[in-house]
C-alpha cells in the first residue's frame, strides 16, 4: 500500500506544541486526535433502574447503562436522551450530572447523568439484546460490562434520594482500566 500523497501524514511536533501529531507537509494542517466523549444515564422509575444487555462488542451479552458516543453538534443532555432511546426505546428526563469519569487507557471522558424514565414502556433497541427495569438489589453485578457502569450505579445509589449533590469522579485509585492480564473491555 502506498503512502498517501495529501493531507496529514507526517508525524512531527508542530510549532507551539509538545507532542507528535500528524501534519500535512504541504499546507501544515495538524490533525489532533483527541479523547472521545461518552454520554449516558442512570435512568430510574420508582425503585427500578434501567439496564441494557449489550448486543454489540465490546462485551456483548453483558449489562450496561444506556450510553454511547456524543455526536457532533449535540448537547451532552441531548446525547444522553438519544442513547436511552437508541438502546432501550426509553424516553427520559435528564435531571442532573451524576459523574464525570476519566478512562485514559481508551481515551474517553464519560459524562453520566441521573435521569427519570418518562414512560416505563421500554424495549430493546438495535444495540441491546434485552432491557430490564430492576430494583437495585437485583442488578446482575457479576455480569456488568464495564467498571464505569458499576461506579455509576454505586454513585447513583449514594445520592438517589438527594435533590442536589456534587458530581462524582473516578473512585480513588481507579482508572477504568481492565485488571492486569484481562482483555481490554472497550468503551462504556
Amino acid at each position: 500500500m502506498s503512502e498517501p500523497k495529501h493531507g496529514p501524514r507526517v508525524l512531527e511536533v508542530p510549532p507551539g506544541d509538545d507532542r507528535e501529531r500528524l501534519v500535512c507537509p504541504e499546507c501544515r494542517f495538524v490533525h489532533y486526535d483527541n479523547p472521545r466523549v461518552i454520554v449516558g444515564s442512570v435512568c430510574s422509575s420508582g425503585d427500578d433502574i434501567l439496564i441494557c444487555r449489550r448486543a454489540i462488542e465490546p462485551r456483548r451479552g453483558y449489562w450496561t447503562l444506556p450510553a454511547g458516543f456524543l455526536e457532533l453538534n449535540e448537547t451532552t443532555e441531548d446525547g444522553a436522551k438519544r442513547e436511552a432511546w437508541e438502546e432501550a426505546r426509553a424516553k427520559i428526563e435528564v435531571e442532573q450530572l451524576l459523574a464525570v469519569y476519566d478512562v485514559p487507557h481508551i481515551s474517553q471522558v464519560q459524562l453520566i447523568f441521573r435521569a427519570t424514565l418518562i414512560d416505563r414502556n421500554v424495549r430493546a433497541g438495535p444495540e441491546s439484546e434485552e432491557v430490564r427495569l430492576v430494583p437495585f438489589e437485583q442488578i446482575p453485578w457479576g455480569d456488568i460490562a464495564f467498571p464505569s457502569v458499576r461506579w455509576a450505579l454505586e454513585h447513583f445509589r449514594q445520592v438517589r434520594d438527594q435533590r442536589t449533590f456534587v458530581p462524582f469522579n473516578n473512585p480513588p485509585g481507579q482508572s477504568g482500566a481492565p485488571p492486569s492480564g484481562a482483555h481490554n473491555p472497550g468503551a462504556l
